[in-house]
């Protein structure tokens, strides 16, 4: 049975409730803060399952050489990749960001063939291959949004002479349709971290023994990780008004209990399942559906017009995922 398969696309559909609610709740209360709040919460979730199933709110039976291992991945996904995300939607906007995150299934294959020696066969690599190719379909940038740049750019250009006060600027490369070689490597970093990351987990949970609800207690180790170094920059940059002004306010924690409990408890500790079912570059494959299944949610809640080309793309990325079980 395709049991890690299986789980990973539940995980997709998990990670789209989860990045509809984080949305709401970033908005509001700041990603910094979050995030901060998603880490603290999500480990006192965690404890108190284990403590609830194993009588014990710590992981048991994993050694130095795992925790290693899950803390290096907590660190890798949970910061790094979040942190290259979040500045690449800063410089070319969220629409790019989502189209160089499909290079996570890449990163996942390449790091568990050196680490983990797992090798693809062909049905499972052009499986890969046609759902990427959907998944960038749905992401990439339309035709007619390009235009609509390059003709922004070339009213620009004629108007250069005129002056122009400073607060009618504008920065970044939004503003004319070109990507810049920066906003590359964030995007590039952001897959990195995602599609190694999780597989520095495997490697971890690999080297645990005898320990109880191996995934559950993996991603507590990985969120302790995300709690120190989140809580680093927070210390540094400050801003306890507003994470101070998002715990009184009933939506946002609406919005970020929802994120917690489908994010780093539900779907995290699923991904690391299904992992151990499943080659991590498969399922990281099928994990990254999920801006193929944010489609309707965003049309529903946001009011986002869904185009032909991201249904198409959407089908494409469904034919690829039906290769996998063929």
């Amino acid at each position: 049975m395709y049991y890690g398969e299986i789980l990973s696309i539940i995980v997709a559909f998990t990670w789209t409730l989860t990045a509809l609610c984080a949305e709401v709740a970033s908005k509001r209360m700041g990603q910094l803060q979050m995030n901060l709040l998603r880490m603290a919460a999500s480990l006192v979730i965690l404890a108190l399952l284990l403590w609830a199933f194993t009588g014990s709110a710590l992981p048991h039976g994993m050694n130095w050489r795992a925790m290693t291992w899950l803390l290096a991945s907590g660190a890798m996904g949970y910061v790094f990749g979040d942190w290259c995300l979040f500045t690449t939607y800063e410089l070319v906007g969220s629409r790019f960001g989502q189209l160089m995150m499909t290079l996570a299934p890449l990163f996942s294959a390449l790091t568990a063939w050196l680490l983990l020696d797992e090798r693809l066969g062909l049905q499972a690599m052009a499986g890969i291959v046609v759902t990427m190719g959907g998944i960038g379909i749905v992401v990439s940038p339309t035709h007619s949004h390009s235009r609509r740049c390059r003709e922004s750019s070339r009213l620009n250009a004629s108007e250069s002479e005129r002056p122009m006060p400073p607060q009618a600027k504008t920065s970044g490369s939004g503003a004319t349709g070109g990507v810049s070689v920066l906003a590359i490597l964030f995007g590039i970093g952001a897959a990195a971290g995602q599609g190694v990351g999780i597989v520095l987990s495997k490697v971890g949970m690999s080297l645990c023994e005898q320990t109880p609800l191996l995934p559950m207690a993996a991603t507590m180790v990985r969120a302790v990780a995300g709690l120190v170094c989140f809580g680093a920059i927070y210390i540094a940059k400050g801003d306890r008004a507003r994470m101070h002004a998002g715990l009184h306010d009933v939506t946002t924690m609406h919005a970020a209990a929802g994120a917690i409990i489908l994010g780093p408890v539900i779907g995290v500790t699923l991904s690391l399942l299904a992992v151990q079912l499943a080659p991590a570059g498969i399922a990281s494959t099928l994990m990254a559906l999920t801006p193929v299944f944010i489609l309707w949610p965003s049309r529903r809640l946001f009011g986002q017009r869904i185009s032909l080309r991201e249904v198409v793309g959407s089908c494409i990325a469904v034919a690829g995922v039906a290769i996998f079980f063929l």
